[in-house]
């Protein structure tokens, strides 16, 4: 393999990278979102609650 394809496939390798960053930042900010939702909405709030509760009842 010559320098040219090596670099290229190294550059190919960056991007495919970036692409899987960008998609976890764009997953981790959705996850915030739906968390803050929970946060505010006291029905939810209070649903979270109670299966929490549940969960840990022995």
């Amino acid at each position: 393999m010559g320098m040219k394809d090596q670099m290229q496939e190294k550059a190919g390798q960056f991007q495919q990278q970036a692409k899987q960053r960008a998609q976890q930042g764009k997953e981790q900010l959705q996850n915030r979102g739906r968390r803050r939702d929970d946060e505010t909405d006291p029905q939810r709030r209070r649903e979270s609650e109670e299966r929490f509760d549940q969960d840990h009842e022995v």
